[in-house]
């Protein structure tokens, strides 16, 4: 099943959303959009967990 995510998901107003084939190849696109949107989030462990937990399959 592909993974999905947006940043609405996470409480964000941002209109982006992603998805891919596994949840490996998704984070490498969660991490390149909040390096490039959301510099004010810090990718600690923690974070990506909860991230993580939002992960939808579609």
């Amino acid at each position: 099943m592909t993974k999905s995510i947006s940043c609405h998901d996470a409480g964000k107003d941002c209109e982006w959303s992603a998805s891919a084939p596994t949840e490996n190849e998704l984070m490498v696109k969660i991490e390149e959009h909040v390096k490039a949107e959301h510099k004010e989030i810090e990718l600690t462990p923690e974070n990506v967990a909860n991230i993580k937990t939002l992960i939808k399959e579609i």
